[in-house]
């Protein structure tokens, strides 16, 4: 049976160009959505760095997709499989990606609590959950590449303390 209600539309928290300590709220349009599709990976970059949700549209759809349950619980799976998979790898076959597979062992009780902070029901910080993805991805990052100067442990503890509930949710104008 269809239901009779109409779709509530999505809302976005956006700053006032006018006054920069105002948050307005937007409707999220396809259009924004589809953009932040195309752009996910440079909006993704931005966001990890600290550029604030709510500076755009485009800034505050892609966070609102970052944040969502389903998104950090495919994102937690993705960190949890690269631990087994590091775990398990024979050290003569290397099939895929490579791994620095010591350093992932080293890492696996920072990952494992990033993964839990993850997996927590309260609000998150989009930029804690973009900086997940892009350690993540990051081919030249820790995760992949031997000579990438930065420390792993250190980087998951970083994304794990931008994960933190208490970690405001709104950048300070």
């Amino acid at each position: 049976m269809l239901d009779p209600r109409p779709p509530v539309p999505t809302l976005l928290l956006v700053r006032d160009r006018g006054d920069r300590l105002r948050l307005l709220t937007r409707r999220c349009r396809s259009w924004h959505r589809a953009g932040a599709r195309l752009l996910a990976s440079s909006l993704d970059r931005r966001l990890a760095a600290g550029h604030a949700p709510e500076a755009d549209l485009l800034s505050a759809t892609r966070a609102q997709t970052l944040v969502s349950p389903e998104r950090r619980r495919a994102l937690a799976a993705n960190w949890e499989h690269l631990l087994e998979v590091a775990a398990h790898r024979p050290l003569r076959y290397r099939r895929g990606a490579p791994l620095c597979c010591d350093r992932i062992a080293t890492a696996d009780t920072a990952v494992r609590a990033m993964v839990v902070a993850l997996l927590a029901p309260l609000p998150v910080s989009a930029r804690g959950v973009a900086m997940a993805s892009r350690l993540l991805s990051d081919g030249a990052g820790p995760l992949y590449n031997r000579l990438s100067s930065v420390d792993l442990v250190g980087a998951v503890r970083e994304v794990t303390e931008q994960l933190d509930p208490r970690v405001s949710l709104v950048a300070t104008a």
